[in-house]
């Protein structure tokens, strides 16, 4: 029930940003305190009790409920931000995206050598934007635990290529061939 609940909170706008992309909504579900709270629950049912440093959001979405899973976990929480973003020295990792390229950051000093994260977003699509924040979080010495989003968009094959190298995936919902 969770599940069909959530995914009837997130509204789908075709042709956005371009034609051709069908555009999966979340601020329907944001608004929503029964959609947002059935998240940030499932999220942290899954999570609970484990092994796990620190949160890492991907901008911006991600800073939502990534914010909100740590402090469910007791947990801190790092974000990783669009190129020139961050204040303080950072590491960067260019990716491609459904429909463009990005550059994405996460300060130097955010991730310990052997911190163990759970890196969390809004929706999983090519996966590259998942992949560079691995990259990031790895490059400063960290493990992946897992990546977690609230969609999949298994037509895209993110979750696929994620899998391909070797992290863990978790959704609550996913929008095939729709």
């Amino acid at each position: 029930m969770a599940e069909s609940l959530i995914k009837s909170k997130i509204r789908t706008i075709p042709n956005w940003p371009k034609k051709g992309i069908m555009f999966r909504d979340i601020t329907t579900l944001l608004g929503d305190p029964i959609g947002l709270k059935l998240v940030i629950d499932g999220f942290t049912k899954r999570y609970q009790g484990r092994d796990v440093s620190c949160i890492v959001g991907i901008e911006s979405r991600g800073f939502i409920f990534g914010g909100a899973l740590a402090y469910q976990l007791g947990k801190g929480f790092v974000p990783v931000r669009k190129k020139g973003k961050l204040p303080a020295e950072t590491i960067e990792e260019s990716y491609n995206l459904e429909y463009g390229t990005a550059t994405v950051e996460i300060h130097k000093d955010a991730i310990k050598k052997g911190d163990k994260v759970i890196i969390i977003d809004d929706l999983i699509a090519t996966g590259g934007t998942a992949l560079a924040a691995c990259k990031l979080v790895e490059k400063l010495g960290g493990k992946v635990i897992e990546i977690a989003a609230i969609v999949d968009l298994p037509d895209l094959g993110g979750t696929k290529k994620i899998k391909e190298a070797g992290y863990p995936v978790f959704h609550l919902v996913e929008f095939e061939g729709e």
